[in-house]
């Protein structure tokens, strides 16, 4: 082999491993270690502790069962919490059952209290509590169908300032609208997001704003809708979402994040999207968690913040998707996410039942206490209207409460 051709061989040699000794140096000096997290106040975090929160399930069980109550909310799911000003929490649901629950046993001889079949179901509810205990239900359904075949389900909200700067305070509920379908789609197409504007304390519905049309976005599963969870920080609310994969055969869906200045959830000209890089001002998003198999969330989950270190709770993967809640933990709310870290099973009724939504609510926590929510329901869509009447149990929030502890390193 000629000189020449050795030495530019060797020249070679040498520049590759010069490109990656210098290429490890600066994801060494990028790439936050564990130490380096924890020094930065981002501890990996996940479950530590847990038990069910019997006083809570219990409160609202019994406000349920009341019989002097006739016409307020006996059972409902998509459970969100807001703590208002006055020191209330008011308590948002999707779909709701109104009426009266009798005493057991039920037409069937079950020792179960019930409803009849004729109670009213509606598509959104709230109930207001008042030092731990629900003292009432708003005119339901508290947002009205926006159309025919469509309804609107509330999820997180939020108490800001009407806009920047201003001293008068209004509640924000976000707003899922979907449209009727068949199959796949027995819970509703996606349709949009909207952002109501209620006025404080009177909780009047002021305005009912679309943030998010997803209408042309062909396939339905990619359509994502904005509003599962928030957290502020840094002038900015974080608002979370997600696609809906996981309603046509897929382990799990695809989270998505946007942010709007404080006082301004209700402009949609002032949300910003995560494209994977930015924050840009028009769709589609990109999504920061999710790989379509072993990690993603279910169709709606909850982001928390503890110093800082963002925890995300959400119905595991798979099978495992009808019982167990997973966390992930991350630096940021555009990731990179971590996890899913330690799993656990909340106790469910007897039957063929199924948990989904695991809600935070910070306003309910202390002394490093996290209350979570979950809901309950038939796993047969056929059958599950007779089944929530013949048993009010199932189709109601259960809590449970967690402590946090250091989670292990990926």
């Amino acid at each position: 082999m000629p000189d020449d051709t050795r030495a530019r061989q060797r020249t070679a040699t040498g520049l590759g491993l010069l490109l990656a000794l210098v290429l490890a140096a600066v994801l060494l000096t990028v790439l936050p270690q564990d130490d380096d997290r924890a020094a930065a106040g981002c501890p990996p975090r996940t479950v530590g502790t847990w038990s069910a929160d019997e006083r809570l399930t219990g409160a609202f069980a019994r406000y349920g069962d009341d019989p002097a109550r006739t016409d307020d909310w006996t059972g409902g799911d998509g459970t969100h919490s807001v703590r208002l000003p006055d020191g209330r929490v008011l308590w948002l649901f999707s779909d709701t059952y109104l009426g009266r629950v009798h005493d057991p046993p039920n037409p069937a001889g079950e020792p179960t209290a019930w409803r009849e079949g004729t109670a009213p179901l509606v598509r959104n509810s709230a109930v207001l509590m008042r030092d731990g205990r629900p003292e009432r239900t708003l005119p339901a359904p508290l947002f009205p169908d926006p159309a025919p075949d469509q309804w609107r389900w509330p999820v997180a909200a939020r108490v800001e300032a009407r806009s920047p700067g201003s001293a008068e305070r209004v509640l924000r509920v976000l707003l899922w609208v979907r449209t009727a379908g068949g199959p796949p789609w027995i819970y509703g197409v996606p349709t949009a997001t909207e952002v109501a504007t209620l006025s404080l304390p009177g909780l009047r519905v002021e305005s009912v704003v679309t943030v998010s049309d997803q209408r042309p976005v062909a396939d339905p599963a990619r359509r994502v809708l904005f509003g599962t969870t928030l957290l502020s920080e840094g002038g900015w609310t974080y608002v979370f979402g997600g696609d809906d994969r996981r309603a046509v055969s897929h382990p799990v869906s695809h989270a998505h994040v946007a942010r709007v200045p404080e006082g301004r959830l209700a402009e949609p000209g002032a949300w910003r999207y995560w494209d994977g890089s930015a924050w840009v001002s028009g769709e589609p998003s990109r999504p920061v968690l999710g790989d379509g198999r072993r990690t993603g969330v279910g169709s709606a989950f909850s982001v928390v913040r503890d110093g800082g270190t963002y925890l995300l709770f959400t119905m595991a993967a798979g099978a495992q998707g009808l019982t167990t809640v997973a966390s992930y933990w991350a630096c940021s709310p555009t990731g990179p996410w971590h996890g899913p870290a330690r799993q656990f099973r909340p106790p469910l009724p007897e039957g063929s039942v199924a948990a989904y939504n695991p809600q935070a609510h910070p306003a309910l926590g202390d002394g490093g206490r996290l209350v979570l929510s979950y809901d309950v329901n038939w796993l047969d869509p056929a059958g599950a209207a007779a089944q929530l009447s013949r048993n009010v149990t199932l189709y109601r929030p259960r809590f449970v409460t967690l402590t946090l502890r250091p989670a292990p390193a990926d």
